[in-house]
């Protein structure tokens, strides 16, 4: 029972687990963070670790060919220990309650280098072995681009409806304003260059995710009862998680061990796209249900 009750400690709001972690990449992940648990292994370092693996996958797939799949399938098999890596860092933070806001960010840049060196390698691998690599590595951009902006817009509307429903302090507002603190602070501190490098990355990244997915910044939020928004935003919510990166990955390596990658280009340009697009529709209808502040 205990292993179950540290299984819950150690998620995020049942409504904003995507159900590929919460039945396959979380339990897995769940499972390691037990087995160093008592150890000194940090969130960080599983972060590090993660990045690896994503390393690696990428490298595996840049050695296949449309001829010789083999290797796409290691390198999904790399993804996915990627995937729980990915997971398990947040856990073993949430549990232990050692989690640093850089490690958050580091966290957050892990997920982009990973799929990046992903993408590329099935560009060198796959759209390089084809007869058309212009239009293969132009599916494969546009498909990465929807990524990044799913993942953007999965994250804003993650993280307000956790606001809402939790009554807590707006955590995108919030750390904003501590990063640009933090940053300020160490911008003339020569040792500091990291640390400057991840938060000034972080505060670039914030200001294109708040233009992309919120209200102008001179609007006012809506009041919102918390019962009254979880009520109205569960189905949502459920919708706009389906689009983050979980479904993505999955769907991509089920795509590498059948060799079908044009599957997985335009399940992403079209498919996940479109229900964005819709999610965003309906989203924009809930809100004009909240009275503005």
């Amino acid at each position: 029972m205990s292993w179950y009750l540290d299984y819950k400690k150690s998620l995020k709001m049942i409504e904003v687990e995507e159900i590929f972690d919460l039945f396959f990449y979380r339990p897995l992940a769940f499972l390691l963070v037990k087995i160093i648990y008592s150890t000194n292994i940090t969130p960080n370092q599983l972060t590090i670790g993660a990045i690896i693996m994503g390393i690696i996958g990428g490298f595996f797939y840049a050695n296949g060919t449309p001829m010789s799949p083999e290797p796409f399938m290691i390198g999904a098999l790399f993804f996915m220990m990627f995937n729980i890596l990915d997971c398990s860092d947040g856990q073993l933070a949430r549990l232990k309650k050692n989690g640093t806001r850089t490690g958050r960010i580091i966290d957050g840049v892990a997920d982009y280098i990973a799929v990046t060196a992903i993408y590329i390698g099935i560009g060198i691998g796959f759209a390089n072995h084809t007869d058309t690599p212009t239009l293969w590595w132009t599916l494969l951009a546009l498909t990465g681009a929807s990524n990044t902006i799913h993942a953007i817009l999965v994250d804003y509307y993650r993280n307000r409806f956790l606001d809402y429903v939790l009554e807590r302090k707006s955590t995108f507002e919030e750390d904003l304003e501590e990063f640009r603190q933090e940053y300020n602070a160490i911008k003339n501190q020569k040792n500091k260059w990291f640390d400057r490098a991840i938060i000034n990355l972080y505060l670039k990244y914030s200001v294109f995710q708040n233009k992309l997915a919120a209200k102008k910044s001179t609007e006012k939020l809506f009041k919102a009862d918390p019962a009254q928004y979880y009520e109205k935003n569960k189905t949502i919510i459920r919708f706009w998680v389906f689009l983050g990166p979980t479904s993505q990955v999955s769907a991509l390596i089920i795509c590498s061990f059948f060799n079908r990658f044009d599957i997985f280009f335009w399940m992403m340009i079209v498919g996940f796209n479109s229900i964005a697009l819709l999610n965003w529709l309906v989203q924009r209808n809930i809100d004009r249900q909240f009275k503005l502040n």
